[in-house]
């Protein structure tokens, strides 16, 4: 049922929502520190793979943390929410970033406009109509 979870969760976060956000997070590096960087494009590219201890290490804990656990107890995959973290191509601030995460490396990144505590309204579309020709 877990794994059900984790993958209901993996595929709602492809579907991100880019937006932008004013206020910028403190613990964001600097350009010439050589840390990961925080602009939208290189962020991606950068932080795929890379171990959870050296996101903490520069980013401090996440604002939000959801594990998923095995039935042993043992923590499989984490969904992490840091806010004001990563920027636009214009500089703009998205108002949160997840970082899906299965064990313990990084493997996928969402950008939201929102605050991440709950998805977008989302209305379903209706389906085709159906063709009901009774000559056939």
């Amino acid at each position: 049922m877990k794994t059900l979870f984790l993958a209901l969760m993996l595929g709602i976060a492809g579907q991100s929502v880019a937006g932008v956000a004013q206020e910028p997070n403190p613990k964001a590096p600097s350009p010439a520190t050589g840390d990961i960087a925080v602009t939208e494009k290189e962020f991606v590219a950068g932080i795929s793979g890379v171990d959870k201890s050296k996101i903490v290490e520069q980013f401090g804990e996440p604002s939000k943390r959801d594990d998923i656990t095995n039935p042993d107890g043992k923590v499989i995959a984490s969904v992490w929410h840091y806010h004001y973290l990563n920027t636009d191509e214009k500089g703009a601030y998205y108002k949160t970033t997840e970082l899906d995460i299965v064990d313990d490396k990084v493997v996928m990144v969402v950008f939201m406009n929102h605050d991440g505590e709950s998805s977008p309204a989302v209305s379903p579309e209706a389906p085709p109509a159906r063709s009901t020709d009774s000559d056939i």
